[in-house]
């Protein structure tokens, strides 16, 4: 099993899992393998050094973190937050607008809901006190990820 360091694009860095560098190279080639947060294909194989699994010694400091190590944490935690929103909501794709009010009127049970709306929709509902988020769920995360 080949673990790559991958970017896309967007500077969005990422890990692959990949059989052997033949199967990478073949899954890049077909327009496979994609980014994680933006599904952007333009993807790019990072320099990488081995991967050692070795423990550090008692009383020795923390290794300091680095600037793309803290910017991968942040992405890890901004996937598992919308892979949870996506859980714990109800998908009502373009009725969005008209549930959000049923919901806020009282007309529908209470639930989280989520869906598309435009940004005149957006700033209706908001103007009716009903609270309304935009988030930007990557193409991956709206179907069964292996």
């Amino acid at each position: 099993m080949k673990v790559l360091d991958l970017s896309c694009a967007n500077d969005h860095s990422f890990e692959g899992w990949f059989a052997s560098e033949e199967e990478f190279t073949g899954q890049l080639g077909r327009g496979l393998v994609a980014c994680p947060l933006c599904n952007d294909t333009a993807i790019v194989r990072l320099p990488s050094a081995p991967r050692l699994n070795v423990s550090r010694q008692r009383g020795a400091p923390p290794v300091p973190a680095t600037v793309d190590g803290a910017r991968a944490q942040m992405q890890a935690r901004w996937l598992r937050g919308v892979r949870e929103m996506m859980k714990n909501t109800e998908d009502v794709g373009a009725k969005f607008p008209e549930e959000a009010r049923r919901i806020h009127y009282g007309e529908a049970e209470q639930r989280g809901i989520r869906g598309q709306a435009s940004a005149a929709d957006a700033v209706a509902l908001r103007e009716e006190g009903i609270e309304v988020v935009a988030v930007s769920v990557p193409e991956p995360l709206k179907t069964t990820v292996q």
